[in-house]
Order: structure tokens, then sequence, then C-alpha cells
């Protein structure tokens, strides 16, 4: 058996630490959760938001957040974030080097693309961005996800890997957070209902691999 944990998008963008961003509460206390499963796992993959500051679903405040657009692979408006060169786009403090990953992608650097998953580069799910495809050429069986936020980005991940059907998901809540606590709990249960191991902390892990 062969287990690779993967830090869904734990970037300061989505955290206090860039409150002018998209901060997810306690987003910025996760890592250590990241490293304790990632110490479980053979491989450490880690996936990033590096997004355009001017992409077409950028709008200029929070209040103007959420809104349904036309474009087929930028579904709602967000503000600006994970831009990179930026402090929002760097990860979160107590994480390694991004060289020291074993794999890494970034997602959503097209200014027309809003992905949430890292398996797809497009809502529509037909381009790949190689995670799958890298994973099965290492023979992973099991997969550990953590990272932000658990009612998008995490989320999506988890389902794209469980749709796959090669793989064991465990999405271990305590190395994620939600942005609100109605759609973090909306996707626990869409996540439960997909087949895929939804627990509470890295003992239930444990307990699973």
């Amino acid at each position: 058996m062969t287990i690779a944990a993967i830090d869904v998008d734990p970037q300061r963008t989505f955290s206090p630490l860039c409150p002018d961003e998209l901060p997810v509460p306690e987003g910025d206390k996760i890592a250590p959760t990241l490293n304790a499963q990632a110490e479980l796992a053979d491989l450490r993959v880690l996936t990033k938001d590096a997004h355009p500051a001017k992409a077409v679903w950028v709008v200029d405040s929070h209040d103007k957040m959420l809104q349904p657009l036309p474009h087929p692979n930028a579904d709602l408006t967000w503000v600006a974030h994970a831009v990179p060169g930026t402090s929002g786009f760097k990860t979160i403090p107590g994480l390694p080097a991004v060289t020291d990953y074993d794999h890494v992608i970034w997602k959503g650097i097209e200014p027309d693309l809003h992905p949430y998953g890292a398996c797809f580069h497009d809502l529509e799910e037909r381009l790949s961005t190689g995670l799958i495809e890298w994973l099965d050429s290492k023979k992973v069986t099991t997969i550990i996800i953590g990272g932000l936020a658990t009612d998008y980005c995490v989320k999506t991940t988890a389902l794209q890997l469980q749709n796959v059907c090669k793989f064991k998901v465990i999405v271990n809540l305590s190395a994620c957070r939600g942005i609100a606590q109605e759609t973090t709990a909306s996707s626990c249960e869409a996540m439960n209902k997909a087949g895929i191991l939804v627990v509470a902390d890295i003992e239930d892990v444990k307990q699973l691999i």
C-alpha cells in the first residue's frame, strides 16, 4: 500500500494573515496537523491557487462576491487572491518549502479559469492537471487530504479523486478549516455520500491506513 498526503491550498490568502483576501478562520493553524498526517504517508503533494490579479472573476470588494458569471470555467465572482508574488500566494507558516514536496500542482493561472479541485484545470473537468495520473504512476492506493477550505477546494479535490474509483480517500477534518459552518456541514455530507472517509482527527486516520 502506497499512501499520499495532499495539502490542498494551505496558503496565507485563505487565512487571517491576509484579511483583505479570503480569510478562513484559523486557516493559519493547520500546519502541525498537515505535517503529522504527512508522517503517515510515503508521498506528499502540495496544491496551490495561482491566480492573475485581473482575472475575469475578480471584483473589488467582498460584498460583490459569489455572484454568478457567464463564463464556462469561472462560475462565481471573488476578490483577488493567491496572486503569485504576493504574501497571499505563500503557504502558511510551518509547512515545508515547496521544493521539499514530492509533487506540486499550481491551478487557476489562466485569467478565465477558476477551478476548485486540484485534478482539473477547468470546471467541466476535461483538462487534467496530471495529479491523478501522477498518483497512479506512483501506485498510490490511499490518499489523506487536508487543507483550505473544507467547503470548496478540499471537497472538490476529494470528490474528483473519489470519482476515479482507484483510491481510498480520507479527509482529515482536523487538518482542514471551512469558510462557513453550514457549507462545511453540507460538504462533509456530500463527501460521505460519495464514499469518502471523512474523519475527525489524526487518530481516526491511523485506524484507516
